[in-house]
């Protein structure tokens, strides 16, 4: 009890992994390191790959909400006379405990830190993250065997050319209908919460990329028929 913080005792072994200089595992006490901290103290991560910024870091796991490089949180906190205050925080000054993790929306989970510096490919990331949550899933419950399998093979389409602009809110609804008490066990929400934070917090990311697709297809639709319109003016003078 004497080693973290009130409310967030002892100690934790962080993962920390990604882009970071040196990923590892690190004991810390609870509360008395911040992720930003954990990212760039010598002790821990020694910062991001060089030449790179951070763009958002899964805190406690893969099934943890993303949290986005930049984002504000309001984090209770006492002033001098002992009141309770709601202090403004950036992400990297969050403290690594599970009260902090929680008013930010998220969760310290397993204290697996995976890190993501602004090379990433964010729908590439919740599309590794899916496939591995389709995978697993034991197939018992409805709402969950089919809706990781659809979240998978939805962001599998945009990750190989065959996105739709409108992928993005299709996924949120599929992840908004498997958690709420629609299935036995937790892992319903544990598929769900990386496609409700992932979108909500980079969707135009996923529209981008359901729009680019749309457009190739569309200009090689208008080629194939302007080739076709070709060989038939060509037949038909001949």
């Amino acid at each position: 009890a004497k080693l973290g913080t009130p409310n967030n005792t002892g100690t934790r072994i962080v993962s920390l992994s990604g882009h970071v200089k040196r990923p590892g595992y690190y004991e810390i006490e609870v509360g008395k390191a911040t992720i930003g901290e954990l990212i760039n103290d010598p002790k821990f991560g020694c910062g991001l790959r060089d030449g790179r910024k951070l763009k958002a870091i899964i805190p406690g796991g893969s099934s943890s909400k993303v949290l986005k490089a930049g984002e504000k949180f309001k984090l209770k906190k006492k002033d001098a006379e002992g009141k309770e205050i709601l202090v403004e925080t950036d992400m990297l000054d969050l403290p690594y405990d599970f009260d902090s993790l929680a008013a930010a929306g998220s969760m310290s989970g397993s204290s697996a830190i995976i890190v993501m510096d602004d090379s990433t490919d964010i729908v590439g990331a919740l599309a590794n993250l899916s496939e591995f949550y389709a995978h697993e899933s034991c197939g018992q419950c409805t709402p969950c065997r089919e809706g990781s399998l659809w979240m998978s093979k939805t962001l599998h389409r945009l990750t190989h050319g065959e996105g739709r602009k409108q992928d993005a809110d299709y996924l949120v609804k599929i992840a908004d209908n498997i958690p709420g008490g629609r299935t036995i066990c937790a892992f319903g929400e544990a598929c769900s919460w990386p496609v409700q934070s992932f979108v909500a917090k980079f969707k135009d990311e996923f529209i981008a990329k359901g729009a680019a697709d749309e457009a190739r297809r569309a200009q090689e639709t208008n080629s194939l028929n302007a080739g076709a319109t070709v060989e038939l003016t060509a037949s038909l003078e001949h």
